[in-house]
């Protein structure tokens, strides 16, 4: 049969056609390029990355930072210092605090500096109420071998190399898997993308600034409570923990988008999201118990606004179902009349 007109084509026609066809080789020859491309993007952000290792390490270290703890406040809490030098935190129960009499504040901290008493320096405290040196984050972060810090540099790299090179990545993969894709499809997964963009930055700013600092806190009170000490941390399993924590948050803010571009598409519908809720609530949990600390408070800081997400994107569903038989019936009523 000849082959219809260019210009014969209806947009229907235009909107059903695919990308040019290759043979499997030249398929094969084009992944080839991408992933070359891909790797070369990942080394080159991986050097700057192990370059400027010791700025990627502050970033990651500021949650620590801002992160504050909390104690009863039946207990005076009070804070040793020398110097610079946190000597220790004792939370003294009322009893003690009577026989201490360090004053009726609930925070106290005590500076050892010398002190001259005629010809001769001796070591004494000076008091103060402020609870900033108590509530203070203070797990400091070890190197715990002679190659950790090696170690602990090129974790960093990786993880904030490949962070970095992920839109170069995906803009690569994208230039494969695009012309494959029908006009209409494309449409959905440009917008997808936009949206899909901005949630996931959103993601890793709500963890990054909210969720991890509640969730290190968690882990220390988890730890106290279990009746261990926490004197300090290795380097190589708090870089974990944060990255992890962060890249799966930012993950799952995407959910809504993926989903909805499968609607859009027509693989899922209302029915089939409502009726997944209860596998989701699951699946959630189970994304907690794997990115974050074992004891349920992260897990539920991380699971629950991956859940609200979720029904979020069903109440969208169901707005666009309804939205639809509106249409139909307004087509209907036209053709009867």
């Amino acid at each position: 049969m000849p082959e219809e007109p260019e210009d014969l084509r209806t947009d229907s026609d235009l909107d059903d056609e695919g990308g040019p066809v290759k043979s499997f080789l030249e398929h094969l020859e084009d992944l080839r390029w991408v992933l070359i491309k891909s790797l070369a993007a990942l080394g080159v952000f991986f050097v700057l990355c192990l370059v400027a290792g010791n700025w990627v390490m502050a970033g990651i270290k500021y949650p620590a930072t801002k992160a504050r703890v909390k104690y009863p406040p039946r207990n005076q809490v009070v804070t040793f210092l020398f110097g610079s030098n946190r000597l220790g935190i004792f939370q003294l129960p009322p009893a003690q605090q009577t026989n201490f009499n360090f004053g009726t504040n609930h925070f106290v901290t005590l500076h050892l500096e010398p002190v001259t008493l005629g010809t001769n320096v001796v070591l004494g405290f000076r008091a103060d109420s402020d609870p900033t040196e108590a509530e203070r984050f203070d797990v400091p972060l070890a190197s715990m071998g002679p190659a950790s810090a090696s170690m602990v540099a090129i974790q960093i790299a990786m993880y904030a190399g490949g962070l970095m090179a992920s839109p170069f990545i995906f803009c690569f993969v994208a230039s494969f898997v695009f012309p494959a894709l029908k006009m209409k499809e494309r449409k959905y997964v440009y917008r997808g993308l936009g949206f899909g963009l901005g949630l996931f930055l959103t993601g890793v700013a709500f963890c990054y600034f909210i969720l991890m600092p509640i969730a290190l806190v968690a882990s220390v009170r988890y730890t106290e409570w279990m009746g261990l000490n926490v004197p300090l941390w290795r380097a190589e399993e708090y870089i974990s923990f944060v990255c992890k924590f962060m890249l799966g948050m930012g993950l799952g803010f995407e959910m809504p988008v993926i989903l909805l571009v499968l609607v859009k598409i027509g693989i899922l519908n209302y029915s089939i999201l409502s009726k997944a809720r209860r596998y989701v609530v699951i699946i959630n949990f189970i994304l907690g118990a794997m990115l974050t600390t074992p004891e349920i408070i992260t897990q539920l800081l991380m699971a629950l606004p991956l859940q609200i997400l979720y029904e979020i994107t069903v109440w969208i569903t169901l707005y666009w179902k309804r939205q639809e038989k509106k249409r139909l019936a307004a087509a209907e009523a036209a053709g009867a009349v």
